[in-house]
């Protein structure tokens, strides 16, 4: 089960942890030691704290060695900048495809990376959904409640998070929806919406930290298994989860660097502990942080903790991730227009 540090250091511990967090041996390493380095997305925290020493019994029941696993936490895009500069990751756990497919446009990841996985390399999922505040005040029910002028939201800024462009799409998805597919509408739609933003912090923790901890706006946006992960962490009634009608499918994509990890002789290590987040050990700890997931078994046992919503993925609605980089958020794209309204 998912636990926080308790009141008042819940969220402000959390982000006093540097955003490179080791777990380092303290005798000298031996020839049966091995040391690898996950690096993730910001809110994975807990998530991996938990996954690792799961893991590392494994591990250690059929090899007989010792393992380190090491984690690093920022947002999905700088964590792709920080290995093309040199962080020296040996797998990574993301959140969005683009920041994976920099990776291997550089040689760091295989081209055919979505194939060495099931799923397309995505083990589990998740969508953006609401967090109001206890007993829903604002009355919050789907995306068109969000562009209301009593309504202020926090989400991270699609610019520097792949959390917030998964919101940015979503709230997109929606009004193309609502308008039969009028794309002027739409992005009036998310001129509002955006008019609406109180704080827009670079990451999801921080979007978290502004809403809970500062206390900032009636309703946070982020991912649906972050949502319930803070709800279960603060007092009862605190939060309320709402999910909208409709959302976009949020991929956590998984890769071996092959770049590091053949350098450094951690390639078996590394496939062997993405294979077990497909095990289901791990689809279980996956599903306990609130994460959807694609065990049959295991999402069955845990039905009754997702709402259903209708999902749409990225390539239907948008033409693939590229073209939603290219129209949307590079330089000059839809989201720069919008955010100069």
């Amino acid at each position: 089960m998912f636990r926080m540090v308790p009141r008042p250091a819940r969220l402000s511990a959390a982000l006093a942890v540097a955003a490179f967090a080791v777990t380092a041996p303290v005798a000298p390493a031996r020839a049966d030691q091995v040391e690898i380095l996950n690096v993730s997305y910001d809110i994975a925290r807990e998530l991996y704290a938990q996954i690792n020493p799961a893991f590392i019994e494994q591990w250690d029941a059929e090899t007989g060695n010792e393992l380190t696993v090491n984690q690093s936490h920022a947002g999905s895009s700088k964590q792709a900048r920080a290995i093309l500069q040199g962080l020296q990751a040996d797998l990574v756990t993301f959140n969005q495809v683009t920041d994976v497919q920099v990776l291997a446009d550089a040689g760091f990841v295989s081209e055919n990376w979505r194939e060495e996985f099931p799923n397309d390399a995505s083990p589990y999922y998740s969508l953006p959904a609401f967090m109001v505040r206890g007993g829903n005040p604002k009355g919050i029910k789907d995306w068109d409640d969000l562009i209301r002028d009593d309504v202020q939201i926090v989400f991270p800024n699609p610019k520097t998070s792949g959390n917030g462009r998964y919101t940015y799409l979503a709230a997109y998805a929606y009004a193309l929806k609502q308008s039969g597919g009028d794309d002027a509408a739409a992005q009036a739609f998310v001129d509002k919406l955006l008019a609406n933003v109180a704080v827009f912090d670079t990451g999801g923790r921080g979007a978290t930290t502004t809403f809970v901890e500062r206390g900032i706006g009636d309703v946070l946006i982020t991912f649906e298994a972050e949502v319930e992960n803070i709800r279960k962490a603060e007092a009862e009634g605190a939060y309320d989860r709402v999910v909208p009608s409709l959302s976009v499918l949020a991929e956590f994509p998984v890769a071996v660097v092959d770049r590091v990890a053949q350098k450094r002789g951690t390639e078996e290590v590394a496939k062997t502990y993405l294979d077990f987040l497909y095990s289901r050990q791990g689809q279980e700890i996956l599903a306990s942080f609130n994460n959807r997931v694609h065990d049959p078994e295991v999402v069955a046992a845990h039905a009754a903790d997702f709402p259903d919503v209708e999902l749409v993925k990225v390539e239907d609605v948008f033409g693939g991730w590229d073209q939603a980089m290219d129209t949307h958020f590079a330089s000059g794209g839809v989201l720069d227009v919008l955010l100069a309204n």
